[in-house]
């Protein structure tokens, strides 16, 4: 059964995961890791979701303030395990789902051209591509989706 906690980015499982996250993101983002890590700083996130099958931390999200009405999803991550079993869809909605209790009226969120699955896993959650905002207008390699909550 699969367990989802709520928590901050000092949960030592939601560090884990979003070190494994980096790692993962250094190979795919090649040459560009430097410019998109600068954007992905966890030191002040205040509502992260960590995903447990078995006790065992597989998954994990969160959600930032980006505008009064809006929340953006960062730090989306599925263990090589466990991908193809719908912890991500299952953090995700969880993340919509405090979004929705904290007021916000919409999600939004950036992700690389490269990372099929999380372009999949968005679309497949009612993402619609929206044009590229704030650090990511211009960026060829990212794509943009917005969810309204309302």
């Amino acid at each position: 059964m699969i367990k989802l906690v709520r928590t901050n980015s000092d949960h030592v499982d939601f560090r884990a995961l979003v070190k494994q996250l980096d790692a993962y993101l250094a190979v795919i983002d090649g040459e560009e890791h430097a410019f998109y890590d600068q954007f992905n700083k966890i030191d002040k996130i205040k509502h992260a979701v960590v995903a447990y099958f078995n006790e065992e931390p597989m998954a994990c999200g969160a959600i930032k303030a980006y505008t009064p009405t809006a929340t953006e999803v960062k730090r989306m991550f599925t263990s090589t395990q466990s991908r193809g079993k719908g912890m991500a869809t299952q953090v995700l909605a969880e993340l919509e789902k405090w979004a929705k209790e904290l007021g916000y009226e919409r999600c939004v969120l950036e992700t690389g051209k490269r990372q099929e699955d999380a372009i999949a896993l968005y679309q497949k959650n009612g993402y619609q591509l929206i044009p590229n905002y704030g650090q990511y207008e211009g960026i060829a390699n990212s794509v943009c989706f917005e969810k309204s909550l309302t």
